[in-house]
């Protein structure tokens, strides 16, 4: 009898275990159906436009791909695509750095409003960004009449464009920091300080080891943008072939002039550089949590993120030597 009440008990718990599912989980079929919707849909609205690019762009020939970029407009609109990112992003990296700084390590008054302007360029269309360059430096703006004068060329102009480009791209490296900055806190940097480092030493061996990944991630975004960037350029630049217009810009030209071909050739680049940029941002992700993970395993339970003997700090593996 104990016997039999014992096999009941057992086959019901196995039947319990074979039916149960944790807080989090879902039936099978359930699973199933969500994943084949996700590469349904992944399929549909990326990887199929993305095969179709490199397809139209490849569907005359190797020679005629090959001719649309070396066609002197095409050389010219990457040229001046890779000048206004190579400005665009170092400018946008001590802004955002600066910014980051500021904001996660001090109090001041008119500490909202900063971060409020940091987030404007996200909220404004940059169409409407590229106008408010155009009413500032235009010919009939506010400060046109001075530069015709003095014969600076701004707007239909390169640095028209990389006005423009910085104005859209510059939260990314300031948002991406300031979270990292203000989770880490300021202990190791008033340890340094105390120490006798100065402010260069402190940022250069304790600040920027710790946010090396995220304002690298930062960059990677910033740059992404920049070199992408349609709305605001399209309204400075003046669509000059050869002289303002973007790679974007001169793929829209291609485009509606029915030159299909060098169409798709240069954004078949131009989607290059994305999965180029999608392929650094992954093992940038991928570096920062290993290091945050053997940080974790190494560190000793009960210490802070600042040890070592008299006279020395160490943060992410980097000494700072300080005499008292």
């Amino acid at each position: 009898m104990a016997g039999a009440v014992s096999g009941r008990l057992g086959a019901q718990r196995q039947d319990r275990a074979h039916h149960k599912f944790d807080a989090t989980g879902e039936a099978p079929w359930v699973r199933y159906t969500l994943i084949t919707l996700a590469v349904l849909f992944l399929t549909l609205f990326l990887f199929v436009p993305l095969a179709s690019v490199f397809y139209e762009a490849l569907r005359k020939g190797v020679q005629t791909y090959w001719e649309a970029l070396v066609e002197p407009d095409a050389l010219a609109a990457i040229q001046l695509t890779l000048t206004v990112a190579a400005i665009a992003v170092p400018l946008n990296v001590v802004f955002g750095v600066a910014a980051a700084w500021a904001i996660a390590k001090f109090e001041f008054r008119g500490k909202n409003l900063l971060i409020t302007l940091i987030d404007l360029p996200f909220s404004v269309s940059p169409v409407i960004s590229g106008l408010v360059y155009v009413l500032l430096f235009g010919a009939q703006g506010w400060f046109g009449p001075w530069l015709e004068a003095h014969d600076i060329k701004i707007m239909f102009a390169v640095p028209g464009i990389v006005l423009a480009t910085i104005f859209v791209t510059f939260p990314f490296v300031a948002r991406e920091l300031i979270p990292l900055m203000q989770a880490q806190g300021s202990e190791e940097e008033e340890a340094a300080i105390v120490l006798g480092a100065s402010g260069w030493q402190t940022f250069r061996h304790i600040t920027l080891p710790n946010i090396r990944w995220g304002l690298l991630y930062g960059v990677i975004l910033c740059n992404a943008r920049a070199m992408g960037e349609f709305g605001a350029v399209s309204v400075v630049s003046g669509h000059i072939r050869g002289l303002t217009n973007t790679m974007p810009l001169h793929v829209e030209i291609l485009y509606n002039e029915y030159n299909f071909a060098a169409a798709f050739a240069v954004a078949s680049l131009l989607t290059l550089l994305a999965l180029v940029t999608l392929g650094i941002k992954t093992l940038v992700e991928w570096r920062a949590r290993k290091e945050t993970e053997e940080a974790v395993i190494e560190r000793p339970v009960g210490t802070a993120g600042t040890a070592g003997t008299a006279g020395t700090v160490r943060t992410a593996g980097t000494p700072l030597q300080a005499s008292v």
